[in-house]
């Protein structure tokens, strides 16, 4: 009879033992998928700042439109566009690319999704001209892809 109550109680504890293991397990797992959720939501969400430069006018684009729909420069000084996309590559109208171009100056640029690109071009000649997007979004019939460029004399 006392042999049987031994072979009860280290039943017992083995169960025990085995039980904490399962709790340890599952609590390590949970660990790891919040973590990886954690890193998932932070990259999605998370733009990084650009660099500082000078004479660059930095232009954000996304599916609502350009962040600037006016931007004043002077005749014969270059002008540094650094266009960023915070669209991703899996938007359906035009892959997360953005682009900013003003046909009078030959200025083009496109940006790939979340990423930045830079052109530099010299105004000619003083006047109002429309800078655009016409990769997504309606193109330049969308008013919010499309804005103006004041070159002063």
């Amino acid at each position: 009879m006392n042999e049987n109550i031994k072979h009860k109680a280290t039943r017992k504890t083995r169960h025990r033992k085995q039980q904490r293991l399962k709790k340890f397990g599952f609590l390590v797992i949970a660990v790891i998928v919040l973590g990886l959720a954690g890193t998932l939501l932070f990259n999605a969400f998370y733009k990084p700042p650009l660099p500082v430069a000078e004479n660059v006018i930095d232009i954000s684009a996304d599916m609502g439109g350009f962040d600037k729909d006016e931007i004043r420069v002077k005749v014969g000084e270059p002008v540094t566009i650094r266009l960023r996309s915070l669209d991703n590559s899996h938007h359906t109208d035009g892959g997360g690319k953005h682009q900013w171009a003003v046909d009078d100056f030959n200025a083009n640029v496109v940006a790939p999704p979340e990423g930045s690109a830079m052109t530099t071009f010299i105004p000619t000649k003083p006047g109002t001209y429309v800078f655009y997007c016409d990769i997504c979004c309606g193109g330049r019939a969308n008013p919010t892809m499309n804005g103006k460029l004041i070159v002063e004399g």
